[in-house]
């Protein structure tokens, strides 16, 4: 029986959250695998973050003009 404060998830949503949680946990035991096993400093792991936050924010601005780029060649050509 269902109350009305109850909130159904649905098994996709469930598998959806489960993955997501599974994988910071997972994200967070490589951090502290790298840091008390390898002896990583948190310094390097400073500098490795900051790397992969403007690698990743390149390729999203790289994904962004290909796709304007295409956008306006599509609009340009069909106007013919």
């Amino acid at each position: 029986m269902t109350h009305p404060g109850d909130v159904s998830v649905s098994r996709a949503g469930r598998r959806y959250w489960r993955t997501t949680i599974l994988g910071v946990l997972a994200l967070a035991t490589l951090i502290w695998a790298a840091v008390d096993q390898f002896g990583v400093s948190r310094q390097e792991l400073q500098e490795l973050m900051l790397g992969t936050v403007l690698a990743t924010l390149l390729v999203i601005v790289a994904a962004a003009v290909a796709v304007l780029a295409w956008v306006g060649l599509r609009k340009l050509f069909r106007r013919e």
